[in-house]
């Protein structure tokens, strides 16, 4: 037998240990191989590894939890069918985002979402199953809201909520659990009137694809969402990038074409200036050009809803800038 394979057969088989210094030392050994060497991933997975590394995130133990998803996210990147096989991983992932504040290790809670974003983006099946666990949308939106949840953390969540938005029914459980002034906040301006660095465009980009539903309205207009878009298309919102720009077009765009009257009309009325649509029509990619031009033809010409919904260019479930 092959000395890699007999090493990693001897490694996972430790996972199963009773004794937390056994398996804290194979988990160490699996992390470092996964991460050293792609071609062992696949074979750390078809050792049986997945479901035990799952059931490591339960350790009351922080090195466990923290090797354990480290783990589990280096088998993400390129060996992603074992984990979406394991029934036992989305609960396991459950438990650890939902402790974030209590008992998890804050880099298993990182490595968690990581996780949840490594599959998402890539394997559309897996995005239903994800969107129907409230607890890890719930566990998201808790950790995004978390003032004590480091960057990293807060990015990788908006991540994996960009993920889960990806599958439009999952866009209402993300409003009906109060995702929206959560992502809003994230955005404000600090005590120093600037904006959270690296984080204003992810947070952009899953507003952008949960105004994709019909819930995203009200609770868009309870906290200025429609206004609040619109100044960070103003010329003079110069800590706005052109991606941030981009996803509040196409915010803008998916409440136009899932909303009421009422709300294009706050639209209309809100964007006033179109500097800023001409800057991601000229300098933005070619999907943030093709929304800045439909937005013109909101702005500039008349109609119904439905009329400027049909006039629209397709507003794709992709339609943020990630």
């Amino acid at each position: 037998m092959d000395t890699k394979l007999l090493t990693i057969r001897t490694l996972v088989s430790s996972l199963a240990s009773s004794s937390d210094q056994t398996r804290l030392a194979a988990l160490r050994h699996l992390r470092r191989t996964s991460n050293e060497d792609p071609a062992a991933r696949p074979l750390i997975s078809a050792a049986g590894a997945v479901p035990l590394l799952a059931a490591a995130l339960y350790s009351p133990s922080h090195p466990i939890q923290d090797h354990a998803a480290a783990t589990l996210l280096n088998l993400s990147i390129s060996d992603r069918r074992p984990l979406l096989s394991c029934p036992a991983l989305l609960p396991a992932l459950a438990h650890i985002l939902s402790r974030h504040a209590t008992s998890s290790a804050p880099s298993a809670v990182q490595s968690a979402a990581a996780t949840l974003h490594s599959l998402l983006v890539v394997v559309a099946e897996f995005r239903p199953a994800v969107g129907a666990k409230p607890e890890i949308l719930r566990a998201l939106i808790s950790i995004m809201s978390d003032p004590d949840s480091l960057t990293r953390t807060i990015k990788d969540a908006l991540k994996a909520s960009f993920g889960i938005a990806l599958y439009p029914p999952s866009r209402t459980a993300l409003v009906r659990l109060g995702a929206v002034p959560v992502l809003f906040a994230l955005v404000a301006k600090d005590k120093d009137g600037k904006r959270k660095v690296g984080i204003i465009e992810d947070a952009t980009a899953v507003i952008a694809q949960i105004a994709g539903c019909e819930e995203s309205e009200e609770a868009f207009l309870k906290v200025s969402g429609v206004s609040r878009l619109a100044m960070m298309l103003c010329s003079e919102s110069g800590n706005c990038s052109l991606r941030t720009k981009e996803n509040a077009v196409a915010a803008l765009l998916n409440l136009v074409r899932y909303g009421s009257e009422r709300v294009v009309g706050e639209v209309k009325n809100k964007v006033g200036s179109l500097d800023g649509i001409s800057y991601v029509q000229e300098h933005g990619s070619p999907k943030g050009k093709s929304k800045a031009v439909a937005f013109f033809k909101l702005l500039l010409d008349g109609g119904s809803s439905a009329e400027i919904a049909q006039d629209l260019y397709p507003v794709h479930s992709d339609s943020a800038s990630y």
